[in-house]
């Protein structure tokens, strides 16, 4: 079931979110965040137009989604970067595709005509889950960030809504 997240189901959110990290190949990230510094973020997020939802099972959260504004100024108001994150057991299950697919589906609802995907360029998975549901290469920043001695370039994918 997908649903708004609570605060309660922040510890998580974070610990989803915590297990990339040591894979160097989702998030930008090198230590692992705690649950109080996400509080902000968590906030940040409502369910009007910048929604963060949890997907649930059994009661357990196996994944979430979060939708972020782009860039910060009122001319962007209709672009947002979309952010899916899943539990590490529950991975190569189909699941990103129906996230994704389910976000794409109500980004109209949300006032979202262009969504964006930040995804490290050896992240082949997720470049290859966004391929297929339509969006395109927008951008390619080179060696842009650091992770332990390896430089990673950026993609920047989007997609018209």
């Amino acid at each position: 079931m997908l649903r708004d997240a609570i605060l309660q189901d922040l510890p998580a959110i974070v610990e989803i979110y915590n297990q990339t990290i040591p894979g160097r190949l989702v998030t930008a990230d090198l230590e692992p965040v705690t649950v109080e510094s996400r509080v902000p973020w968590f906030h940040a997020h409502n369910t009007q137009h910048r929604p963060l939802w949890v997907f649930e099972e059994a009661g357990k959260i196996l994944a979430w989604v979060s939708f972020k504004d782009f860039y910060g100024r009122p001319a962007y108001r209709h672009t947002a970067e979309i952010s899916i994150y899943i539990h590490e057991d529950f991975r190569n299950k189909g699941l990103g595709k129906f996230l994704l697919n389910y976000a794409i589906e109500q980004s109209p609802q949300l006032e979202i005509h262009t969504l964006l995907g930040f995804i490290f360029a050896h992240n082949q998975p997720s470049v290859k889950l966004f391929q297929r549901f339509g969006f395109k290469t927008w951008a390619h920043l080179p060696q842009i960030a650091l992770l332990d001695n390896d430089l990673r370039d950026l993609l920047i994918l989007g997609k018209k809504i």
